[in-house]
């Protein structure tokens, strides 16, 4: 299932996105509740995706960051954020920076380099804590697209990575959560940034230092992870600055698009 969450007018819902199979249009079938906290069950409504508009399609307690989490990454951030660990990289993003999955990325006046980071995200099902490997697919309840947005700069600068990665709109997510696949599925997928259409990273998940058993078994061992709270699984080689006006999309295959233009913050 694809479970997006949508502005229609004044309401604000969750919805299924379905494909019309004799027109290949999508349609979003608005859901009754919240789809972490019940049953998912249909009211009856549907409207065309394209009247809609996508938000976030959760609203996380927190976003929780693994870092340095592809070889090839790490490899091209040397000087800036050190080498690979034993251990993964843990870092937060506050639920304020979470944007929705066509919204501006708002371009910091302190910062002269804002960086974009595809990622695979991991959407939490249930109140979880010292979550052994084996059991880290009972805690998923899906999976969808994000930008792990950098003031690179002061990231360098503040030798810690709160300020850098923090600011408002600085984690776009979206367009909606996919539920269904494995995590053998989750950890071969594709992920592409463009900025202006051209293409800036190219990875898999496959890429993975640390799989998601272990970043989900890692991160449990010390921190309560909430339902609808995101886990961010790192980003391939590529990163790179962003300027205003332009426009990056991040894909992850299976997943869908999130596109976000970056305007100056006034």
């Amino acid at each position: 299932m694809r479970i997006a969450r949508f502005a229609a007018g004044d309401e604000v819902g969750f919805g299924l996105v379905e494909t019309d199979t004799d027109s290949g249009d999508e349609y979003i079938a608005r859901l009754n509740g919240h789809p972490l906290l019940g049953d998912i069950k249909l009211t009856g409504e549907r409207a065309k995706l394209t009247d809609v508009r996508l938000l976030s399609p959760v609203l996380p307690t927190k976003v929780v960051c693994i870092g340095k989490n592809y070889a090839d990454h790490v490899a091209e951030m040397q000087g800036i954020t050190g080498e690979s660990t034993e251990e993964p990289v843990v870092f937060l993003k506050p639920s304020t920076s979470v944007a929705g999955p066509t919204d501006p990325i708002f371009h910091p006046a302190v910062s002269e380099r804002v960086d974009f980071e595809g990622e695979l995200a991991i959407v939490i099902s249930r109140p979880c804590r010292e979550v052994p490997r084996e059991r880290a697919a009972d805690v998923i309840f899906g999976y969808t697209v994000a930008n792990d947005v950098t003031a690179r700069d002061l990231q360098q600068k503040d030798k810690q990575w709160t300020r850098a990665k923090g600011f408002d709109s600085f984690c776009p997510i979206g367009p909606w959560i996919t539920t269904g696949l494995s995590i053998d599925e989750a950890q071969d997928l594709a992920v592409t940034t463009t900025v202006d259409g051209e293409v800036r990273q190219s990875g898999r998940t496959s890429q993975f230092i640390h799989d998601i058993p272990g970043m989900i078994s890692y991160v449990t061992s010390f921190m309560t992870l909430l339902p609808g709270d995101v886990l961010l699984t790192g980003t391939p080689a590529g990163v790179g600055p962003l300027r205003v006006g332009q426009e990056v999309a991040v894909t992850v295959e299976r997943l869908g698009t999130i596109s976000n233009r970056v305007v100056a913050r006034d």
